[in-house]
């Protein structure tokens, strides 16, 4: 007796074939859509990946440390001098391979560790230089000695930049006069800016929250003075306070 399991008849082939068909149609769907960008890649926050990278480093500092001291205690105790001893020791005569592993081992396992801190720097610098497609964008002019930001639809404010909580901020900068550098400590973003070149760097501001903007390039003899605000507001808040800046100026454009 013969059981058509779904597997051997030709029907049952034709079926399976078609249901792997539209599998794949379905992942080549979903993949066109996230390309396409109907659906926002996350957004991989700089700050937090510098956060992470910096206490990565504290720990491979910390470590190698605690390890150096730790031989090198071991050494000072193990082959201190005492009494009797002569004045000049003699030193165990290592063999070729000895010598060589002893290099060659520290070596690899130091610099594996170093690269591994280096590739994940790189990976960060990507981050820092990628920036969403879902952002808004501030001009910015530096000068001595101040931040003259300008938001797209003209409003205009001078060391106080307000932008809205949950959504990527790029900034295009230049400057008039000499180089400067702008500095978010909060947001481990800074990037200078510099006159007939336009620079930009970006940030992710989570949370509401007021923040310190200052200048990280020495830039004269006021460049102490070059600080200003960072201030994140609600994303309806700030809507409503850029509409109002809009009107207040007399400009008129888009709101974001």
């Amino acid at each position: 007796m013969h059981i058509d399991n779904g597997l051997t008849t030709s029907a049952g082939v034709a079926r399976r074939l078609a249901a792997a068909t539209m599998l794949l149609a379905s992942w080549a769907a979903s993949a066109a859509e996230y390309a396409g960008g109907s659906t926002p890649a996350p957004i991989r926050n700089p700050a937090a990946g510098w956060n992470h990278l910096w206490n990565e480093v504290i720990i491979d500092i910390t470590v190698i440390g605690v390890i150096f001291a730790l031989v090198m205690a071991y050494f000072l105790i193990r082959y201190r001098r005492r009494p009797g001893d002569p004045e000049v020791g003699n030193a165990p005569r290592l063999s070729p391979a000895a010598a060589v592993a002893w290099v060659v081992i520290p070596v690899f396992v130091f610099l594996s560790d170093d690269l591994f801190i280096a590739a994940n720097g790189w990976t960060l610098w990507n981050n820092y230089r990628d920036v969403p497609a879902d952002r808004i964008e501030v001009q910015l002019e530096s000068g001595m000695y101040s931040w003259d930001y300008t938001y797209s639809n003209g409003v205009r404010t001078q060391n106080e930049l307000r932008v809205p909580a949950g959504k990527a901020v790029m900034l295009r900068m230049t400057s008039r006069d000499t180089l400067h550098s702008h500095w978010i400590p909060d947001y481990r973003v800074k990037e200078d800016s510099m006159p007939g070149r336009v620079t930009y760097l970006w940030f992710y501001p989570d949370k509401p929250g007021e923040h310190v903007v200052t200048c990280g390039a020495y830039c004269g003899v006021m460049h102490s003075y070059m600080a200003g605000r960072l201030i994140v507001m609600p994303e309806d808040e700030f809507n409503t306070w850029l509409a109002q800046e809009a009107a207040r100026q007399g400009v008129a454009g888009k709101t974001t």
